[in-house]
């Protein structure tokens, strides 16, 4: 027999786990110029609520490097690298967790030199707040302003200003008031409506946890009282429901679920959903997560979807509420932040990964650069690393999304180097343009498809995809594993190799394949004359790969070419109607 006190010990631990999970979670993210105290924040307000483990505090002090002079560099706590510690500077984004009575935190602290500015967009994508500090000394300086619009520009609905090294100003109260209003100016002009400013002193210990006494003239919150109060907006306020399939579930035949992250709304089992791109309607049958079974499932939730019907998704496609439907265009205009030492070329030919989705894009035109340091707009003909720009996009098939103001999930995108694969971009979709390109994806009603009886678009629909040209230089080993990889994979591939035809029917070759619509692997270097004209055959789906006789091997090339040809695949409007009658 368990003992009463053993009992209600263990009724009291179960109370204890459960109220700490359905605690609130705050995700924030600090920002500023170089040596505004970011790190040293943090490591304050982690050291002063109680969150460092004693092996991480004695290690801080028992470091050889020491910039702040007293006992602990509490910057230590957060920069974690052998360069950061070194340079005293942050490079890299660093995460960490917290917990008080009253809520869960997630920081993300960002680096504070221009050159980093990517890496400040990115831990700052999905923050609710951000703590933008300022030197109570040196004022707002440029990197400030840049950070605060890059705050605004992502949309994080609340920022603290928090004015630090109060300390180097003898808290001059007459200080504080002249930086606040100053930063409430700056914040004005940028669209920026929540906006506390808290005189702090990282180093003291000042109004970052607990009030001290230096400053008896501010009757504010101090930094953990805001961050532990301040509202957390939630995804709710995103009425339409949106859920990108990630994966499809399907352990038996008896079991047929959708996996994915609820992006926006509320849905219940009942509720209808429209299946984009295939216009299904049907309802939703069961939601299942690893607890069993939901009755309802709320924004930010991972879950499994099971339908009503049998009806065709794979990942990227994209349920919403039927009465409330995402725009569809294949022609947006989004607001870029480059994040690639190779500068944004308009008219190249990218990839671009959209709630699951992975497709071609060109940037079309690039309407203006901004500058940051006072928002002015200027005419630019390329986007350099971290200059941020309003472009215009044109996609090989239609997106389906919502303005990034919306709902951020399906409002922005990331643009990756189809060569290398690396990311080199992050968008924020403002509006769609009028008008739309052809859209071998959905639509094929261009009269120049029609080739003899049957046209391209039949021949498109029976691949499964639409032709392109794959240049491989530089021997033909890894032109024929990509034929056969091509292949095995449902593709109409065909090797093309150079040494195999005469230049004189080149054109003419390709043009034929084009009409068929054959994803050609072609095996040496098209002729500059060439070009253009196989381009307009293959409305400029021609992709080079990276030489055999650079350092890319074979192995690279192939799954490469694999990753670009799999953006080629449509969905095949008849099939799916033979399927359904």
């Amino acid at each position: 027999m368990v003992p009463a006190a053993e009992l209600e010990q263990r009724r009291d631990f179960a109370g204890f786990l459960e109220r700490d999970l359905n605690k609130e979670l705050l995700r924030f993210t600090t920002a500023g110029s170089v040596d505004d105290g970011k790190s040293t924040l943090i490591g304050r307000l982690l050291h002063d609520s109680k969150a460092v483990y004693e092996d991480q505090l004695a290690s801080v002090k028992s470091s050889r490097i020491n910039r702040s002079g007293r006992a602990i560099d509490f910057s230590l706590l957060t920069d974690g690298l052998r360069a950061e510690r070194e340079q005293g500077i942050t490079i890299d984004v660093a995460y960490r967790y917290f917990a008080t009575a009253r809520r869960k935190f997630i920081i993300a602290d960002t680096p504070g030199h221009e050159q980093y500015t990517r890496n400040m967009a990115t831990g700052a994508s999905t923050a609710d707040l951000a703590v933008i500090l300022v030197d109570g000394a040196k004022g707002l300086l440029p990197q400030t302003r840049r950070h605060a619009y890059i705050s605004a520009l992502l949309g994080i609905p609340h920022i603290v200003a928090a004015v630090n090294k109060m300390d180097l100003v003898d808290y001059s109260e007459e200080r504080f008031l002249e930086l606040q209003q100053d930063f409430q100016q700056l914040a004005g002009s940028l669209g920026i409506e929540s906006v506390v400013a808290i005189p702090i002193s990282a180093l003291e210990g000042d109004n970052v946890v607990v009030r001290g006494g230096n400053m008896p003239w501010y009757e504010g919150a101090t930094l953990m009282e805001h961050l532990e109060t301040v509202e957390i907006p939630s995804a709710q306020r995103f009425e339409e429901f949106r859920f990108a399939v990630q994966s499809v579930i399907r352990p038996d035949a008896t079991f047929r679920g959708f996996a994915g992250r609820i992006a926006g709304g509320i849905i219940r089992p009942g509720d209808p959903v429209l299946a984009l791109p295939s216009r299904r309607r049907t309802k939703v049958k069961a939601i299942v997560s690893y607890d069993g079974e939901l009755e309802v499932a709320l924004p930010q939730q991972s879950v499994v979807l099971c339908l009503e019907d049998e009806i065709d998704l794979s990942r990227g496609d994209l349920l919403v509420s039927p009465d409330t439907l995402p725009c569809v265009s294949d022609r947006f205009v989004a607001t870029v932040v480059w994040l690639d030492a190779q500068p944004l070329e308009p008219n190249r030919s990218y990839l671009v990964k959209h709630s699951g989705r992975l497709l071609r894009a060109k940037a079309s035109r690039i309407r203006f650069r901004v500058n940051v340091n006072d928002t002015s707009e200027h005419p630019a003909e390329e986007l350099e690393m971290n200059e941020i720009a309003s472009v215009e996009f044109a996609a090989s098939s239609p997106l389906f999304f919502d303005r990034y103001e919306q709902n951020r999930a399906t409002g922005s995108l990331i643009v990756i180097d189809p060569l290398s694969n690396a990311t080199v971009g992050a968008a924020m979709i403002r509006e769609e343009l009028p008008g739309s390109i052809e859209a071998p994806t959905e639509s094929f009603t261009s009269a120049r498809w029609a080739t003899g009886r049957i046209t391209k678009q039949e021949r498109a629909e029976r691949h499964r995809h639409v032709g392109g040209v794959l240049v491989v230089q530089g021997g033909t080993n890894a032109a024929e594993r990509l034929e056969r990889e091509l292949f095995l994979r449902g593709f109409a591939a065909f090797l093309v190799r150079k040494d195999e035809f005469p230049a004189s029917a080149e054109t003419t070759l390709l043009s034929a394949l084009s009409s068929v619509g054959i994803l050609v692997i072609y095996a040496g270097e098209l002729a500059s004359g060439e070009t253009g004209a196989v381009e307009a055959a293959f409305e400029g789906r021609i992709f080079p790969l990276p030489s055999a006789d650079s350092s890319a091997g074979a192995d690279e090339i192939v799954e490469r070419g694999l990753v670009i040809a799999e953006t080629l695949r449509i969905r095949s409007n008849l099939v799916e109607g033979h399927g359904e009658s």
